[in-house]
């Protein structure tokens, strides 16, 4: 799902920000004029630069020409990649490089790439004269009782004309962060100090950059005006990746990236530290780091993977995070998660389950869950002839049976929320677990070649009411197995459309193509197919639209196939020949006002809603506050909004209400949407005729 997923221990290291190449952990620089080495290109950087650009015209699918206008697209991405904030570059450097709009093609294919390190000398020129102008600003405490706002989102605006605009943009800045340590309780004397060194460390960097890391830089970007998906990788960080893919690492497990200074957390993988803490969230920025009890460490600004080293430690150590929730702005308020380090295992990863009852006037309901993280399998065992290899699907039927004989369960939801994908034999063989047989999946690869992916599992072990539960982050297998289940009318799905990643990579190893195998190449992933569902529309860019859509605070017009400009479309190729059980099909119009009749009186629900509200609203800000009054009232009043919110459910169900917004920390997660969703399977089971009061009376009788 992620772009150049490059996984350190546990953590997956984007490198698609230049302000990646511009933090390190060193605090000794001084803001004197630095006379930068100079960096050119390698004959390897050369030979790799040609090398890609074969590959992506005879096998990406696409089929894209570098041309002429795929030159301009190259040079828009790199700017962006460079300097996303509009934060650094002049409307005249943009200018200057337009001369390069129409022949970066000619310069990828030729290797002869002198001009993406002649733009990057301006950036790395520009991003000095920034944080020296920084570091002069810290001389004199800001008066923070002017009323004024700082713009933190520049993605629309335009480029700074003159370097007095510049310096303007950036005393907002700088005084942005000064006044969001002040209000951790930090003198302006000790919050100087934290910024002075956190600038230093860049300012520092400037000097210690490498050709590997620009040329990366821009192979990245130049991937990245294919598809979102096709990502290079240094021979450095090849080695790095095959740590990853081997799931022998200690971390927390969380994918992360830098996005202006930031350390943003792309996903949560699943069976890792973070998943099974649950606090961490796509999104969330870490602003500081700590080693158990000690001290917290501001890392805003730092080097990507000298952020990942500070993060990483032996198993069973804690880490302590201080996070920015996503959606918050700059100097929002943060908290801090103590996790405990632990490895990425297999078997953490596994399908759980677990039962909600659902209460009738003289009975209840017994609806069965399982959560399924991943697609996973033990490859290794598989492959060794172990015929008991642990699989979702081997899982998964386990449970279900379990579930059955077991809890007497009246219907089944399978939940997907977050599962990015995994194995694609085992969402074909997941799928088999509820179908009688037919074709699960189509796939087509850059040649037009169709391949059909038919059901491998001989029998149903399931044939109840089922609801598959699904939201923005139910990705690649999870949307094969989602989308078999909607067309086959097996059951329904239910919650949010799903990410749209619908495309198949393959990784190529650059040293196959080179003469001399000592040159050290890298890798590239390339995306070479896409998945079609049996009915012949595509699961990409489009994703799955849920039977019964649920509310989610996750907004798809910023997270999702969909969202990013270059992903490939959504079309569709002829169907190929299924059944599907009409017999199952269930009246989603009448499941659907009965689910909205009943959430309208939920207390939870309608907490669940409110909350979604609340941080839309602060999401949808651009702008913050520089006097220190309003930024106190603007967190008082957030606070207070939830501590409304939360006093308003507990007041629906008798319960007593909370007396300050400290409290808030105490309260119990809910899943109002799983709970939600259980309801309408129990609604599926009455309308399908398996379920009745008085046949779940007698059942009860006679355990």
């Amino acid at each position: 799902m992620t772009r150049i997923a490059l996984i350190i221990l546990g953590f997956s290291a984007v490198f698609s920000s230049a302000d990646q190449l511009l933090a390190t952990t060193s605090v000794d620089s001084t803001a004197a004029d630095m006379a930068f080495e100079e960096i050119a290109p390698s004959d390897r950087h050369r030979k790799e630069s040609r090398l890609v650009t074969t590959l992506f015209e005879h096998s990406h699918y696409r089929k894209a020409k570098v041309d002429d206008a795929l030159s301009a697209a190259i040079l828009d991405r790199y700017i962006e990649a460079l300097d996303a904030g509009k934060v650094y570059f002049l409307a005249s450097d943009i200018k200057r490089f337009n001369k390069y709009r129409r022949t970066l093609d000619d310069s990828v294919r030729k290797g002869a790439i002198e001009p993406v390190f002649d733009i990057f000398s301006v950036y790395r020129e520009r991003s000095a004269e920034r944080l020296q102008h920084a570091l002069a600003l810290l001389e004199t405490e800001p008066d923070f009782t002017i009323d004024e706002d700082y713009q933190f989102d520049r993605e629309d605006a335009d480029w700074a004309g003159s370097t007095e605009e510049l310096d303007e943009i950036w005393r907002k800045r700088v005084k942005n962060e000064m006044l969001s340590l002040v209000l951790t309780e930090k003198t302006w004397e000790e919050a100087a100090d934290v910024l002075q060194k956190r600038y230093n460390r860049v300012l520092k960097r400037t000097n210690q950059l490498n050709s590997d890391e620009v040329f990366e830089t821009f192979m990245n970007a130049y991937a990245d005006t294919l598809d979102p998906h096709s990502n290079y990788f240094s021979p450095r960080n090849s080695e790095e990746y095959r740590i990853q893919m081997s799931l022998s690492y200690d971390g927390i497990g969380a994918s992360l990236r830098l996005t202006d200074d930031y350390v943003e957390v792309l996903e949560i993988i699943p069976g890792g530290a973070a998943a099974v803490d649950g606090e961490l969230e796509p999104k969330d920025r870490i602003t500081g780091v700590a080693q158990g009890e000690e001290p917290i460490q501001d890392v805003i600004g730092w080097r990507l993977d000298d952020v990942v080293q500070l993060i990483r430690g032996p198993s069973g150590t804690t880490v302590r995070l201080q996070v920015l929730p996503a959606g918050a702005p700059p100097g929002g308020d943060t908290k801090i998660l103590a996790l405990t380090r632990d490895k990425v295992k297999l078997e953490a990863q596994a399908a759980q389950k677990d039962t909600i009852k659902v209460p009738l006037e003289d009975s209840e309901a017994t609806i069965g869950v399982i959560n399924v993280p991943s697609f996973y399998q033990d490859y290794q065992a598989r492959a060794a002839g172990d015929r008991d290899y642990t699989s979702t699907t081997s899982d998964v039927r386990r449970l279900v049976k379990e579930l059955v004989d077991e809890e007497k369960i009246d219907g089944l939801v399978i939940d997907l929320r977050g599962n990015g994908g995994g194995h694609l034999s085992e969402a074909t063989a997941l799928t088999g677990l509820f179908i009688e047989d037919g074709p699960v999946v189509q796939l087509k690869d850059f040649r037009e070649r169709i391949e059909v992916l038919e059901d491998p599992v001989p029998s149903v072990v399931y044939d109840g009411p089922l609801a598959v539960l699904v939201d923005r982050y139910s990705a690649s297998a999870s949307e094969i197995f989602a989308a078999a289940i909607q067309d086959y009318h097996r059951g329904l799905v239910i919650g949010q459309t799903t990410f749209g990643k619908g495309s198949v990579q393959n990784l190529y190893d650059l040293n196959r193509y080179a003469r001399s195998k000592t040159e050290g190449l890298g890798q590239l992933t390339l995306t070479i197919g896409k998945y079609y569902r049996v009915t012949g529309g595509s699961t990409q860019h489009k994703g799955v639209v849920p039977d019964i859509a649920m509310p989610s605070a996750v907004d798809t017009e910023e997270v999702g196939e969909s969202t990013r400009p270059t992903a490939l479309p959504w079309d569709q190729i002829r169907p190929t020949i299924f059944e599907a059980d009409e017999a199952m099909s269930y009246p989603v119009s009448k499941l659907t006002a009965l689910h909205d009749e009943r959430s309208a009186e939920d207390p939870d629900f309608n907490y669940l809603l409110d909350n979604i509200s609340n941080y839309q609203n602060e999401r949808a800000r651009t702008t913050i506050s520089l006097n220190i009054e309003k930024r106190k009232a603007q967190r008082e009043s957030a606070r207070m909004a939830r501590l409304e919110t939360e006093n308003a459910r507990r007041k629906a169900h008798g319960l007593e209400p909370l007396e300050t917004p400290e409290e808030l920390d105490e309260v119990e997660p809910l899943d109002a949407v799983l709970t939600e969703t259980a309801r309408i399977v129990l609604d599926m089971a009455r309308d399908a005729g398996t379920f009745t009061a008085s046949n779940k009376t007698a059942a009860a009788d006679t355990r």
